[in-house]
């Protein structure tokens, strides 16, 4: 068995049992990081500043609240490689298994209703109550057989540019997703933020013409962005772009801040609170924008562009991600979340195509894994 099958098995082995986990590709890395514990490893921090305090794989929501408080996964475990993963027994986690939530079937949001709640965002924007919010609907496809850890493999080799991620967690339950945004990565002495925004679907050539509607969409993240660093005091970094940033089914416009690390060393948290939600996940100003996600989206995003990742993970430092092109994996069927930025240039009926691409993500890779058992299953009984 090589060591691609083991951790395909061995996430499949931390799934049944129900074993509080998280495993990781970091963008760029064919190399897995696998974080492990009981449920005494678990703490869920008040808030996101209390997070400059602890250390883990933190898993964020984009609001917090009792259903979905902050994650913190202690490092009891923490494992790099394949050589170190695979010596990894989970039968050493000797503590019992943390208890399944029970929660109300999905319901895909329909064409007609994501329209509706886009027209109406489109009013308000016009009425200046805000210039900008992101609407999300949710898609549900049926869970059959097919092994999460090839699935969460299978994503990987898809989307190996982006932070690819399962996680097992109480309070949560089971999350997959390849998501493109970095929110935040810090080594200490260096320290990196970016605002992404604006997409249209990949084009083989790699040529694209950004339209004035995408650009400001993207500005508003920048210059979001901009406010927050000189908030805490950095008068001078550097940036990089906007740039094209291409994922396997959709390009999207970026631009990368670096600057020092040293001088929110001991305020990671209080920093990423405040860039988070970002604008690109939310809207400006963002709490007229979350007002409005509140009481006008028909779902509870949960963890959905909240954030997640490492965080003062030893020589790992932080990088941590928003949580986008990403599902809630249930017993019976996955919960696909996306969204797309509303500004007032948007076309309800461009943005519902702009948020069928984006799940092309997911759903490419749960469609090739159950086409391909399908036919390993027809395969096995010819034989």
């Amino acid at each position: 068995m090589n060591s691609v099958t083991q951790l395909d098995c061995l996430i499949d082995d931390l799934i049944e049992k129900n074993v509080a986990f998280a495993c990781w590709f970091q963008s760029s890395s064919d190399s897995p990081q696998l974080i492990a514990g009981s449920e005494n490893d678990i703490i869920f921090p008040a808030s996101i500043e209390a997070l400059s305090r602890v250390r883990g794989f933190v898993f964020a929501p984009f609001k917090i609240s009792d259903n979905a408080p902050v994650i913190v996964l202690q490092p009891a475990i923490h494992l790099k490689g394949y050589n170190q993963i695979q010596s990894f027994n989970p039968e050493s986690l000797t503590s019992a298994p943390f208890s399944r939530e029970t929660k109300d079937p999905c319901i895909s949001t329909e064409f007609h209703d994501y329209l509706v709640c886009v027209n109406h965002a489109i009013e308000q924007i016009n009425a200046a109550k805000f210039s900008k919010v992101i609407v999300s609907r949710r898609i549900c496809k049926e869970r059959k057989s097919e092994s999460m850890g090839r699935l969460f493999l299978g994503m990987h080799d898809a989307n190996p540019a982006v932070f690819v991620f399962v996680a097992n967690l109480p309070k949560a339950g089971l999350w997959m997703g390849a998501t493109p945004e970095l929110l935040f990565r810090s080594d200490g002495r260096h320290a990196q933020t970016v605002s992404l925004a604006g997409t249209q679907p990949r084009r083989p050539d790699g040529r694209y013409c950004w339209f004035t509607k995408e650009i400001e969409e993207q500005a508003f993240v920048s210059r979001y962005t901009v406010d927050v660093l000189h908030r805490f005091g950095f008068s001078t970094y550097q940036t990089k772009g906007p740039q094209d940033l291409e994922t396997a089914t959709v390009a999207h416009l970026k631009t990368s801040f670096f600057f020092s690390g040293d001088p929110i060393q001991d305020r990671l948290g209080e920093f990423v609170e405040q860039l988070c939600p970002t604008p690109a996940v939310c809207g400006l100003p963002k709490v007229a924008a979350a007002r409005f996600i509140q009481d006008f989206e028909p779902h509870d995003r949960r963890y959905y562009t909240g954030f997640l990742g490492p965080w003062r993970l030893g020589q790992s430092g932080t990088d941590v991600y928003v949580n986008l092109r990403s599902m809630e994996i249930e017993d019976n069927q996955y919960v696909l979340y996306i969204g797309g930025g509303i500004t007032a240039r948007s076309n309800p009926e461009q943005e519902w195509e702009e948020t069928t691409q984006k799940s092309r993500t997911l759903l490419n890779a749960i469609e090739a894994l159950q086409g391909q058992e399908t036919r390993d299953w027809k395969q096995e009984t010819r034989g």
